[in-house]
């Protein structure tokens, strides 16, 4: 007698019982089971009914014949075979199945209806192939995994992060969506870092694991998800130089992130409930109620996993605090971008702010690397080569261009003036030196004592 058989004795126990310990005298027994058949009682099945008189005589009747056990109720003799459907065509179903795993039930009924003429009703049809263990998990095309529950050793030796939508805030008279970004130790089930942001990308993770860290200090490893901004070099960058191994979920495979994913519910069931419930928030107060909830609540409350609060497992499990260089980190996250200087004006444009530059860089290539949570007052220049050329200043261009100091040049090493005279006094003693006059006048066509008898004679004078 299974448990489902021992409810329908109690049950038909309990409803004779005056009779079965003799409460009713035996003449009265007739009118007694009359009275029950006229009152509706709860049957095991949960439906309200009343019990027929002949029912109720025949239980008792098994009763004093064979006892308690006879009142069980009896599993038909043809439970689990199809009454409605013919066993030849559950079994072209199940061949159909084990010919393809995949196949579909709709599927299977198509080929059922175009052989036999009918179909099988779904939940009927896989009920015949899960008995004859025709399922795509039995037939070995769904594969799962063998899991063994998180657990690391120590506290901050495994930080799991993740996103999640948050609720709604009011910033600058606009009802904006928030997005939560947190990290969760393995050991301590301890939220090292938890916020809401009005964005979910590669700024905000950077933003999180660095509060995270300049906190609670580095962990061993990290476990993210497959997203882009999890895969980004700035990310990698900072996990190689603080020592992080970092680890990605399998693509495909959303159970390993449970542990994330269950701060996160709690998140929404025991905080974010009661301010959909309330007035709106504005970012801020919406982050100084979830630390307070944090502080108060949940770190101090039994975590039903651990058996303990997660502050006291968190003060157990710590061995060592890994220490970090924040502005080294800060690197790994500079923004780059390539600008041209401004021949006019001698500056660098980034997200419609101004920075003025040396102005020996004026149309030059150059790039621009700055901290994208910082107040973005200066910028550092480099060259495409990675030489530093200097800094840039925020500015405004309908300023006054400031006048550096007149520069004085100082006296030339080689000086082209001096070249030039040097050439020319050579140049002419070149030309005049050694000149031959006899030589010159005898070479000319016509020379002048000719030229003078000539116009002697025209003019009648000898």
């Amino acid at each position: 007698m299974n448990k489902k058989q021992e409810k329908w004795a109690i049950f038909w126990c309990d409803l004779l019982s005056p009779i079965i310990y003799e409460e009713i005298e035996p003449e009265k027994t007739h009118q007694f089971l009359k009275t029950l058949t006229k009152q509706p009682v709860r049957f095991p099945d949960g439906h309200f009914k009343k019990p027929s008189l002949s029912t109720l005589k025949r239980k008792l009747k098994k009763y004093r014949t064979a006892g308690f056990d006879a009142l069980a109720r009896k599993k038909r003799n043809d439970s689990g075979e199809p009454r409605h459907v013919s066993p030849e065509v559950i079994q072209k179903a199940i061949e159909l199945k084990k010919d393809q795993p995949r196949r579909s039930v709709q599927a299977i009924n198509r080929f059922l209806k175009g052989i036999y003429g009918k179909t099988v009703p779904r939940s009927t049809l896989y009920r015949h192939l899960k008995d004859a263990h025709a399922t795509r998990l039995k037939l070995g095309v769904i594969r799962k995994k063998v899991r063994k529950r998180w657990s690391r050793d120590h506290t901050h030796d495994l930080w799991v992060g993740d996103f999640e939508d948050g609720p709604y805030v009011l910033e600058n008279h606009q009802v904006l969506p928030t997005y939560l970004s947190a990290f969760i130790d393995c050991h301590s089930r301890y939220a090292v870092e938890a916020r809401y942001y009005l964005r979910e990308n590669l700024d905000v993770l950077i933003d999180s694991f660095i509060r995270a860290m300049a906190t609670h200090g580095a962990p061993l490893s990290i476990y993210v998800d497959n997203a882009k901004i999890y895969h980004s070099n700035g990310l990698k960058a900072a996990c190689h130089r603080c020592n992080i191994k970092l680890l990605h979920r399998p693509v495909g495979d959303p159970p390993p992130g449970g542990l994330i994913e269950r701060l996160i519910q709690t998140t929404q069931d025991q905080f974010e409930a009661e301010v959909r419930a309330g007035q709106i928030l504005s970012l801020a107060e919406l982050n100084r109620a979830l630390s307070a909830w944090f502080a108060v609540s949940y770190h101090n409350s039994i975590h039903s996993e651990i058996a303990e609060t997660p502050q006291q497992r968190y003060q157990k499990g710590l061995t060592v605090i890994r220490q970090v260089d924040i502005g080294r980190v800060l690197q790994s996250f500079m923004k780059k971008e390539c600008r041209s200087v401004h021949k006019t004006f001698s500056d660098v444009q980034l997200d419609k702010r101004f920075y003025r530059v040396d102005p020996k860089l004026r149309g030059d290539r150059v790039e621009v690397r700055y901290d994208p949570f910082s107040m973005l007052d200066t910028v550092t220049i480099y060259s495409l080569k990675g030489q530093y050329l200097g800094t840039g200043t925020l500015h405004d261009r309908s300023s006054d261009i400031p006048i550096g100091a007149e520069h004085k040049p100082g006296r030339l090493k080689y000086n082209y003036i001096d070249l030039l005279l040097q050439q020319h006094k050579r140049l002419l003693a070149e030309q005049t030196g050694g000149i031959d006059y006899r030589k010159v006048i005898d070479r000319r066509p016509w020379p002048f004592h000719e030229f003078a008898k000539t116009v002697a004679d025209l003019l009648g004078r000898k």
